[in-house]
């Protein structure tokens, strides 16, 4: 059966798609859509080839898109994004999840709406926003945003947010009541007898390993660290690695050893690729040890930044690894990483890359 393999991009003017076949040579270009909305995540769904995408501002307000046609068409709804009357207004959509029979939307300021109707309306989960710990949340540099929902595959009841700058948080009763899940996370910015609090850290990225639901995957602000208790616990796994900052992991599709990192050359330093030649880092060793690929990247005069959800891996048995950066470029790996090509360039900063592939 030919195979049909998409590229989807948030960016600051719309949503992108991008489309190969199953040997991903060729790409074509289509977008931009959404009517050019800021859009900071945008999320296929393999079995219906439904696509959503998360976005807005404050002069637009919130918004999940969402097309059933692979594109060709697009509807939005805002209808329950919204906190009660008088709390801070809900900016902008900026994560989702989709999964068990429900659509998650993360928020700035930070909370998580689900959906039971397939995207038409939300309702607001607030064992989160009751969390006790809430009126200490604080932004980070982008805002006090819910960039990351993790479901887990096999219990509805449970899933992962990851909230800049609240840390982690993990409900295993479908959003009654939310945990903490932040133990071994350092904040380098806190007083050294603070550097571990239960809350407050800054987490950047967070991904899933493959087959090991309870093995996560965390960049931070203040470091890299792996889980392999659902967040219970983490260890740093930044030795080996040329800072301890950075944005974007992605998981491997299929080897849960495997995981793929951004190190980027500080917080107060530029925040662009460590010397300015760019390298995605990878593990085959849970982050016990690195390597660099750089075949195929800029080697001089990389200034650019890759966001927290722009980079993602596909479902091919020979996996593709992509990200885009926010000077527009987007590149791929056919080979985990090891060498590189770009196929689209001048695009909008690009917020997001995520992976779809479907029957042709």
């Amino acid at each position: 059966m030919a195979t049909k393999t998409l590229l989807l991009l948030g960016t600051r003017k719309g949503a992108f798609l991008l489309e190969s076949d199953a040997e991903r040579r060729d790409w074509t270009v289509r977008g931009p859509f959404c009517e050019m909305w800021p859009i900071n995540h945008v999320l296929g769904d393999a079995e219906t080839g439904t696509i959503w995408a998360a976005g807005g501002n404050e002069w637009f307000g919130p918004a999940i898109w969402k097309s059933s046609d692979l594109g060709r068409s697009w509807s939005h709804s805002s209808r329950g994004l919204a906190y009660p009357e008088g709390s801070t207004p809900v900016k902008s959509a900026w994560s989702l999840a989709v999964g068990h029979g429900r659509v998650y939307a993360g928020v700035e300021p930070a909370g998580v709406f689900a959906s039971a109707d397939g995207g038409e309306s939300f309702a607001e989960v607030k064992g989160l926003s009751e969390h006790p710990s809430r009126p200490y949340w604080m932004p980070g540099g982008g805002g006090l945003i819910l960039h990351h929902v993790l479901l887990h595959p096999d219990d509805p009841e449970r899933y992962w947010v990851a909230i800049s700058s609240a840390g982690v948080f993990e409900t295993r009763d479908g959003g009654i009541s939310f945990t903490p899940r932040n133990r071994g996370v350092r904040c380098d910015y806190m007083p050294e007898d603070q550097r571990y609090p239960e809350t407050g850290q800054c987490v950047h990225s967070i991904v899933m390993a493959a087959g090991r639901p309870d093995r996560l995957y965390q960049q931070n602000h203040c470091g890299m660290y792996r889980s392999d208790d659902g967040g219970e616990n983490w260890v740093s796994i930044e030795q080996g690695l040329p800072s301890s900052f950075g944005f974007p992991a992605a998981a491997h599709p299929s080897d849960p050893d495997r995981v793929f990192l951004i190190p980027l050359n500080g917080d107060i330093a530029g925040r662009f690729m460590p010397d300015a030649r760019a390298a995605v880092w990878r593990s085959a060793d849970a982050g016990r040890t690195w390597a660099d690929g750089r075949t195929g990247l800029p080697q001089e005069g990389a200034y650019f930044n890759v966001l927290r959800q722009a980079m993602a891996t596909d479902r091919h048995d020979r996996p593709g690894l992509y990200f885009g950066t926010n000077s527009g470029s987007l590149y791929a790996s056919l080979d985990e990483g090891a060498s590189w090509s770009r196929i689209a360039e001048n695009l909008p900063v690009i917020a997001s890359v995520e992976t779809m592939v479907i029957a042709a």
